[in-house]
């Protein structure tokens, strides 16, 4: 060290415990939150509201707070990771999944808010913030994509409701709801499209996607809205975001099969929709790949995976190049 300065041998040491003294948690419900601080006694409650949500954030200024952890909570959790973030707190979001293996590793049993806010916090300092920070723009987007997809969802109960509905004027009443839904669906995604349109960097991405064959405007406005990390990870990150990145299951002399596994289900029901007509009819190297793969004896929805994984990269080399998809020409 240089004479006369403040400081620690172990720089990484040093970063690690001034960030393990400035993390908090919150556990949320949808009425209240409770806070803990890492490494203190101090433990809080304010209500899940703007008036709470103002009074939190102020009282973690004041106590030098920058990074705070909170679990996913089905949505109440929105509202107060919006403020803080707007007020420059580094917020990182833990899913559930996460949240329990991490008491599990620390055989903590006894669950109340107040220990869960603790849990948090601690859970918290040991995770790495995000590498890009998540775009407020399309956090919002995502709700109204969600929507959609309910909607989506509606039209199929209808339509396997409709195939057990004999009387007349019952079905009439079916098939009525379905096209009212279909109508719903056709505006809310012009919406959609629009929104992102307002912005030209996320109309330029959308361009981007829609160029590879394939992927129509459903597939592309998934892709864009549930993740916007596409472009700025490699092929092996994004396909492991989408749970669509094969994991291997090996031990000792046992070899056992490759399985896909968590990830962003909403964003690979949607791929999945898009590869089976795209492996068939759309995109010429899908249709080799998919042919090629069924040669091999793979099973169809092996090969239906592999399809939807390299639609996922395609999406993520046409955003990181920033040039559309160019058709390779056929060998002669």
């Amino acid at each position: 060290m240089v004479a006369g300065t403040r400081g620690s041998l172990n720089k990484a040491g040093s970063r690690k415990m001034t960030q393990l003294s400035r993390t908090a948690g919150i556990d949320t419900s949808k009425a209240k939150l409770d806070v803990a601080v890492h490494g203190g006694t101090e433990h809080w409650q304010v209500e899940n509201a703007a008036r709470g949500w103002r009074a939190l954030a102020g009282e973690l200024f004041r106590i030098g707070i920058t990074r705070v952890g909170i679990e996913a909570s089905g949505g109440y959790e929105r509202g107060i990771i919006g403020h803080l973030r707007d007020h420059g707190f580094t917020v990182v979001v833990l899913q559930p999944i996460q949240f329990k293996a991490y008491a599990r590793v620390h055989l903590r049993r006894a669950k109340n808010d107040t220990l869960d806010a603790a849990l948090i916090a601690a859970c918290a300092a040991t995770v790495d913030p995000p590498r890009i920070a998540p775009d407020e723009r399309l956090a919002q987007l995502a709700q109204h994509l969600t929507f959609v997809e309910q909607i989506e969802e509606d039209i199929a109960r209808f339509k396997v409701r409709l195939e057990h509905v004999d009387e007349p004027r019952l079905r009439r009443m079916v098939v009525t709801d379905i096209a009212r839904l279909k109508t719903r669906r056709s505006a809310e995604l012009l919406r959609i499209v629009t929104a992102l349109r307002r912005h030209d960097d996320l109309g330029r991405r959308l361009d981007l996607v829609l160029s590879i064959p394939g992927i129509g405007e459903r597939t592309a406005i998934a892709l864009i809205i549930r993740m916007p990390e596409l472009g700025r990870v490699n092929r092996e990150e994004a396909a492991a975001l989408a749970g669509l990145a094969p994991f291997d299951n090996d031990s000792g002399k046992h070899k056992g099969e490759r399985h896909i596994a968590g990830g962003r289900s909403r964003l690979r029901r949607s791929l999945f929709a898009a590869a089976l007509p795209a492996a068939f009819r759309w995109n010429k190297a899908l249709i080799e790949l998919y042919a090629r793969l069924i040669g091999r004896g793979k099973a169809h929805n092996a090969a239906l995976i592999a399809c939807a994984r390299k639609l996922l990269i395609y999406a993520n080399t046409v955003l990181c190049r920033g040039t559309p998809w160019l058709e390779k020409p056929a060998t002669p």
